[in-house]
């Protein structure tokens, strides 16, 4: 395998590995912008621009654009999240430069028509209906949105009702032009491609693409402020989020977050899992994660739970947290690298990933990291680095709490909390334990 990278002159950035092996490739754009770059009136802007994208061009018709892509046995499919949106497509290695010019097409000639706008607004108004229907889905925005209280990176990427129905085609257009800009931009290949070869045919296809002049639109920084929301619904089990400040992308312990996230809820053997589950049976489902953004994070912990349950449930999920400060095993350590090292390794046997890990590695740490030194990190993290970073995560922190269904018995995070600053195990499982 062989990655390249050229910056062409307009500033788009292209980056290439060629896997010599296959006979299918995975390319895309990925823009340096998303949810967060909304203005207060254009929440959900961005998500509904990746929508419009295929909905016809000068050239192509939105049902145009579905059959030359399926004619060759190809996927077309985008993408929106909070820092980033991506417009990426899977195909035979014969039918790279089809989408190359499908890409081009939608990105810099979309229409935007008003008919075509009208209706695909009722399809981001269902999907909103169907993320709000979803409990397991939604107590994640109200997570999001308490971690980051009043601020635009807390807001659901989906928009709200109102929102969606204001946007009118020149919203898109000047949302456009403000952010996708060639600098702003990464064309990522992986599969059965040339570099030059696609270096040619992007610069051919985006090469007059006119820089942005003047400054970038700047981002707010992110303020963690933690905080807490409950929705009682009547329901068959409680969905609950607990979760407290992150690492940024490729801040120091960021790697060590990500570790810290698989021994206490990356799978069966995790600590969460074994402890609630298995040894106490009081969830169905459990889970720790550590989402990165530019400038901040959260590190968090998903559990599913009937109601009877949930009032025990929270304050062992604390107990847990707060041990792993005392101390983690090397056996731990070892197992948790493992675990990262094969699915880092895995995931660039897939094109489609690799495309995706080398375009945010590009946006977000300028360059691409080789597997020898994102291994070299890995291998650097020790236990006690790691039970340092617990105390500086769980313990006389401001937690964030979302939780959804029957919760009537679930203790606040305050309460849950109390007792973590003094490293007693067993503190916060007393004080939630005498609320409930």
């Amino acid at each position: 395998m062989s990655v390249e990278v050229t910056r062409l002159s307009n500033g788009l950035t292209v980056a290439t590995e060629t896997m010599p092996t296959l006979e299918s490739a995975a390319l895309g754009v990925w823009v340096k912008a998303g949810a967060r770059d909304e203005t207060e009136r254009e929440h959900g802007i961005a998500h509904l621009l990746e929508h419009m994208a295929f909905k016809g061009t000068s050239r192509r018709s939105a049902r145009q654009i579905a059959e030359e892509i399926e004619d060759v046995g190809g996927e077309l499919n985008a993408s929106t999240s909070v820092e980033t949106t991506a417009f990426y497509a899977r195909v035979m290695k014969n039918d790279v430069p089809l989408a190359i010019d499908i890409l081009s097409d939608i990105l810099l000639d979309s229409r935007f028509d008003e008919e075509e706008l009208e209706r695909e607004q009722q399809v981001v108004l269902q999907e909103l209906g169907a993320a709000e229907d979803t409990p397991d889905d939604i107590v994640f925005d109200h997570f999001q949105q308490s971690a980051f209280a009043n601020q635009i990176i807390g807001r659901p990427i989906l928009g709200t009702r109102e929102s969606v129905r204001s946007f009118t085609p020149d919203d898109l257009r000047t949302y456009l032009t403000r952010h996708y800009a060639p600098d702003r931009m990464v064309v990522s290949a992986a599969g059965a491609v040339s570099h030059q070869d696609i270096v040619d045919r992007v610069s051919a296809a985006f090469g007059a693409q006119a820089p942005m002049g003047g400054a970038l639109p700047e981002r707010t920084p992110a303020l963690y402020t933690g905080g807490e929301f409950r929705e009682e619904r009547d329901l068959s089990d409680a969905q609950m989020v607990l979760g407290f400040k992150g690492r940024p992308y490729y801040q120091r312990d960021f790697y060590s977050a990500q570790v810290l996230s698989i021994i206490l809820g990356g799978g069966m053997s995790s600590r969460l899992f074994q402890e609630v589950r298995e040894t106490r049976g009081l969830c169905y489902a459990i889970s720790a994660f550590h989402w990165s953004f530019s400038d901040s994070g959260i590190f968090g912990v998903h559990a599913a739970t009937g109601e009877e349950e949930l009032a025990e449930l929270a304050p062992v999920i604390v107990e847990e947290l707060v041990r792993a400060a005392d101390g983690i095993t090397e056996k731990e350590v070892v197992r948790a690298r493992a675990q990262m090292r094969s699915s880092l390794l895995m995931s660039q046997e897939s094109p489609a990933s690799r495309a995706g890990q080398m375009a945010r590695q590009l946006m977000f740490n300028g360059s691409i990291i080789a597997n020898t030194e994102l291994l070299d990190r890995l291998d650097a993290i020790t236990a006690t680095r790691l039970a340092g970073l617990a105390e500086a995560t769980f313990i006389d922190t401001v937690p964030t709490l979302a939780a959804i269904g029957p919760v009537s018995r679930l203790p606040s995070s305050e309460t849950l909390m109390q007792g973590g600053a003094g490293r007693s195990a067993s503190a916060p499982l007393r004080a939630a334990a005498a609320v409930s």
